[in-house]
């Protein structure tokens, strides 16, 4: 579904993505996982084609129409409610209006559907943004740090839908820097610093690999291992 084959990006002299390869097969959840400035945006910004890269490929296995996005501007209209905002993407795809509320409910906004986004909070504008993503059901779905703004039992109902989304055909790329939320939601990771990858796989398989005297699967130490660097 996404076939990355090392790929370079700079600006002026930094070299913000070095030989960066990687696969992403249908129906299935992988994540890009790193700190910040370690090159997950880039990549993302060069899947969707809003930069050009300066080496290498990246191709993805879904058309525009097929390929649902939620980044960090979210796409949304502050001045309209939650149920316009997503009644102007039903109509743009020809979806039936009922989809709306089945969404908004699938991401714990029924209450709040008449409310203009600008009077949401943070981590309800992300929900927003993901219900947007998924409306119209995507071949593809990217996600960019889907619950960064999320309270742990909210950010707990987004992986469970994310799951939910999976079984019914939707491969889902995302980034993000919670190792754990990445231990128990990805079938696959790749683990990225300072644009490179330094190791990817099945996250249970890492943590065997590199945490072979640990009782408990630990993504997280498993980075500070390879990387030194502690998220």
């Amino acid at each position: 579904m996404i076939n990355v084959q090392n790929l370079v990006k700079k600006y002026g002299k930094q070299t913000v993505l070095s030989n960066v390869t990687f696969e992403v097969k249908p129906q299935e959840i992988f994540a890009l996982l790193g700190p910040s400035g370690a090159g997950k945006t880039t990549i993302i910004n060069i899947l969707t084609r809003q930069t050009t890269p300066d080496g290498g490929t990246a191709e993805i296995g879904a058309t525009p129409r097929e390929l649902g996005l939620m980044l960090d501007q979210g796409g949304l209209y502050p001045n309209l409610s939650c149920t316009d905002n997503l009644n102007l993407y039903a109509r743009i795809y020809k979806l039936p209006l009922s989809r709306v509320a089945e969404t908004l409910e699938s991401v714990g906004l029924s209450d709040s559907a008449k409310k203009n986004v600008s009077q949401l909070s943070r981590g309800m504008t992300q929900r927003l943004a993901l219900a947007r993503a998924i409306l119209y059901k995507p071949k593809l779905l990217i996600l960019d740090e889907p619950t960064s703004a999320l309270d742990p039992g909210t950010a707990r109902g987004i992986c469970k839908l994310l799951q939910s989304i999976r079984e019914q055909g939707t491969t889902i790329f995302l980034t993000t820097h919670n190792m754990d939320e990445a231990l128990k939601l990805c079938d696959r990771v790749a683990l990225l610093n300072g644009g490179e990858i330094v190791t990817q796989g099945a996250p249970v398989d890492l943590c065997e690999k590199y945490n072979a005297l640990r009782t408990v699967p630990d993504l997280e130490a498993v980075f500070l291992e390879l990387t030194g660097v502690t998220l």
